[in-house]
């Protein structure tokens, strides 16, 4: 009996301070991680649709992308795989 009456004068635990930690977790604004993640975010998103218009951009206006000269060492190859025999020879 002397378990019981050491605790005796101890009351029952409350939960009234649970109550006020919910009460007092009101909406206080945005949270600052949010906020980079979302800064970060749509500046990577902005970077990425805007890479994707100017290469739509260029796509559409400018020339085509001039070939390299063929050499004529190389032409010479190229009749004798097909077996047309070069000029002069």
């Amino acid at each position: 009996m002397d378990y019981e009456d050491e605790f005796a004068h101890h009351s029952t635990p409350s939960f009234d301070h649970v109550k006020n930690v919910i009460k007092d977790a009101e909406v206080k604004g945005f949270n600052p991680g949010l906020i980079v993640l979302l800064l970060v975010g749509g500046l990577l998103l902005a970077f990425l649709v805007g890479n994707y218009f100017l290469y739509m951009y260029a796509q559409k206006t400018l020339p085509p992308k001039k070939k390299k000269p063929i050499s004529k060492k190389k032409m010479k190859k190229e009749r004798l795989k097909q077996g047309v025999s070069a000029p002069g020879e």
